[in-house]
This record gives C-alpha cells, structure tokens and sequence, in this order.
C-alpha cells in the first residue's frame, strides 16, 4: 500500500507541475502581449508629441516676406531698362524690327 500511495502522490506532483508550468507560460504569453501593447502605445505617443512640437516650432518661426528687400529689387530693375522674358532675354523685344515702314500703330 505504501508504494501505492508514493507512486499516486507521484503522479499528483507530476500533474500539479504540469498544469503549473502551462499556467505560467499562459501568463507569460499575456505579460508579452500586453508589453507589447505598451510599447505601441508609447510609440505612438512619442509620435504625435513630436508632431505636435514640430507643429509648434514651425508657428514660432514663420518666414515673413522682406517687403523692403522686394520693392527695392524691383525698383532696381526698372532702372535698367525694358524687362526681359525667358524668351526675350535681358536686352528685351526690338521695336524697330516690326515697323513695316509706315507711320501708323498697322505699318502702312
């Protein structure tokens, strides 16, 4: 009977072991999940903070147009004459090559 009896207690702890060690490794498994779950979650925070501080600093340093800067090249440019194109280049249109010999804005 003493034999018995150690070898069912045996058997006992094998099983308590068992069902031990697979309530562990479920635990583990949802320790993992949820970690993993944090550690989204915390990149998705640094994310939209570091949006949000880029948001900022660019509405802390907007560029303002250098209206002086602009007027002054402008005038600049007047002084030099009649303004060239991409097609007419700096000197501009000739004039004279479409006068057809008359007096008249028609030429004749």
């Amino acid at each position: 009977m003493a034999v018995s009896a150690a070898v069912a207690l045996g058997a006992v702890s094998v099983g308590y072991q068992i069902y031990s060690g697979q309530k562990q490794q479920k635990s583990q498994r949802e320790q993992l999940r949820l970690q993993e779950q944090a550690n989204i979650d915390a990149k998705k925070r640094a994310k939209e903070a570091a949006d949000r501080a880029d948001i900022d600093m660019n509405k802390a340093n907007r560029k303002k147009a250098d209206v002086s800067a602009i007027t002054q090249k402008e005038e600049q440019a007047a002084l030099a004459g009649p303004a060239g194109t991409m097609l007419t280049g700096v000197s501009g249109v000739d004039t004279g090559q479409y006068n057809l010999g008359g007096n008249t804005l028609l030429g004749s």
